[in-house]
């Protein structure tokens, strides 16, 4: 079976990954729409999400098959190719967001004035490295960022918990159905997990209980997301939607830092670390789709065609990311939905006997 992945290391990406890949500028974003109910769409779509991991997490207890060879067996292998070639074209399209985050975390948290465009061009050398990676590779850097992860949650809850005042978050869901709803739509697109778990199928072995243990392991990723998004209202309040980024913001009426200064910047600069894996395992899946599209192995290729596109769209929505949020928000929702939502159910239909 090449390029292998274990449950573990998935059960890993879905904790992690799933978690940092949400708490950058979704927790301002949330607070700016619905205010004290940010809460509310983030559990509404985990649930959702959450629902569709189970379903594609069970359906790999019914076959052995990856969901190219489903669709190579019920379609033939040039429908298999069309269908990943659109693969490839979402996640191109699913690392603009969390790359142009990146670019104003490392702007906003680790430089006092607004650095040149230059400074996160190296962001694409590491993107264009980590693309040509097979799904083993992917693998063993969830493991090693799962305990970075884990300690930096840890730490931004227990930083904050005690200054937080959770009254702020009352009374609850006072703002109009229709507008937590369709906030709720509109950042479909950030709970989108099920079409990494899609492609990861058949690369793993399957055993009794996995399909649990996916499913829990990306509502506790989820629940960190919720966690800190609450904590972050509660310390505050109406304030919420002027601070940019929760995870640089929310540890810093921590009583220690007014003796020693700005140390939970140390955690952010680790945080930053598993979200920038998180933002590199799109184009990691793109290339995967383009290696199965095309049949040919040219990962470095691809991976340089698809950074080149990156660069380019950074340098066009550069200072501009209020028209890229609002892009997503329109737009994005659309092919998540598609991808994401849609496909991972009916990919049950599929042929899982050879013909």
């Amino acid at each position: 079976m090449k390029e292998k992945i274990s449950v573990r290391q998935i059960c890993f990406i879905l904790i992690a990954y799933n978690a940092a890949s949400k708490l950058l500028l979704y927790p301002t974003t949330a607070a700016s729409s619905v205010g004290n109910a940010l809460i509310f769409p983030a559990l509404f779509n985990l649930v959702l999400q959450t629902i569709i991991i189970w379903s594609v997490s069970f359906l790999s207890s019914r076959t052995d098959k990856s969901f190219f060879e489903l669709l190579e067996n019920t379609f033939g292998k040039i429908t298999a190719r069309i269908i990943f070639g659109f693969f490839a074209a979402y996640f191109l399209v699913s690392a603009i967001i969390p790359m142009n985050e990146q670019q104003l975390l490392v702007h906003d948290s680790f430089y006092d004035t607004m650095p040149s465009l230059t400074i996160f061009l190296p962001f694409f050398i590491f993107a264009v490295y980590a693309g040509v990676k097979s799904f083993t590779n992917v693998g063993r850097c969830a493991d090693i960022m799962l305990p970075v992860f884990v300690l930096c949650a840890a730490a931004f809850l227990i930083m904050s918990v005690g200054e937080a005042d959770f009254t702020n978050l009352l009374p609850v869901l006072t703002q109009p159905f229709t507008k937590v709803a369709g906030f709720s739509v509109a950042t479909l697109f950030r709970f989108s997990e099920s079409a990494f778990l899609l492609m990861f199928m058949g690369h793993y072995k399957y055993k009794k209980g996995d399909a649990a243990k996916l499913t829990v392991s990306y509502a506790a990723g989820g629940l960190v997301v919720i966690a800190i998004m609450a904590a972050f209202w509660s310390l505050y309040g109406a304030l919420t939607p002027t601070r940019s980024f929760a995870i640089s913001n929310i540890s810093v009426f921590f009583p220690v830092i007014g003796f020693v200064g700005r140390i939970d910047l140390f955690l952010v600069y680790a945080f930053d670390l598993v979200a920038l894996f998180a933002a590199v395992l799109n184009i990691q899946m793109c290339v995967h789709c383009l290696v199965k599209t095309v049949g040919k192995n040219y990962r470095i290729l691809y991976s340089v065609c698809i950074n080149a596109v990156l660069i380019a769209m950074t340098f066009i929505f550069n200072n501009n990311y209020t028209v890229l949020q609002k892009i997503a928000g329109d737009w994005l929702w659309i092919p998540a939905l598609l991808f994401a939502y849609i496909i991972p159910v009916l990919a049950w239909t599929l042929r899982r006997k050879s013909k």
